[in-house]
């Protein structure tokens, strides 16, 4: 990894996040209709395996939006409709890259979730999204996306363990 953070950061506040250095940037896009959210299985990648929001690189010349769109697309063979940005979350490790996500929800789609090379589309309710095959930051900030806020997080990690986060929520 580049950059000048020593090894071992475990705690928010010992994170210069004025000078943070991005390596990664990145979308979630959330599909929400009739009180159910689209969720993905990761068939690879970062967190293959885990359940999440359908997303992934900022490509160069895209806006975070049109990342986003594209995303969805590739991963679920459908296009998102009526989307608001909802946050960005910051991710520091020394496994793996820095990286800021941009949050999106869409209420509308056309076409049919199908799956694909990288994605497995299944449905939750929003009472049963299943933490416990997620990354651990989740739980912390998506319940209250899915019930129309935005949200603004910071999340230190070690490998897929969270070790400290902090966020607030707008609107």
């Amino acid at each position: 990894m580049s950059g000048h953070y020593p090894p071992g950061i475990s705690r928010v506040s010992e994170v210069n996040w004025d000078n943070w250095d991005v390596e990664e940037r990145d979308t979630l896009l959330f599909v929400v209709k009739g009180g159910e959210v689209l969720l993905i299985r990761k068939k690879r990648g970062l967190g293959a395996g885990n359940i999440n929001g359908p997303g992934g690189h900022i490509e160069t010349g895209e806006t975070p939006l049109q990342a986003a769109v594209r995303e969805v697309q590739e991963e679920l063979c459908i296009t998102p409709l009526n989307v608001e940005a909802r946050g960005e979350l910051c991710f520091h490790s020394d496994d793996f890259p820095r990286i800021v996500a941009y949050v999106f929800v869409a209420t509308d789609y056309t076409g049919t979730p199908t799956e694909t090379e990288e994605a497995i589309p299944h449905w939750f309710t929003f009472d049963a999204v299943p933490y416990g095959q997620m990354w651990a930051d989740d739980k912390f900030w998506l319940p209250t996306v899915l019930h129309g806020r935005s949200v603004y997080g910071r999340f230190v990690f070690t490998g897929q363990t969270l070790l400290d986060h902090e966020v607030r929520f707008e609107g």
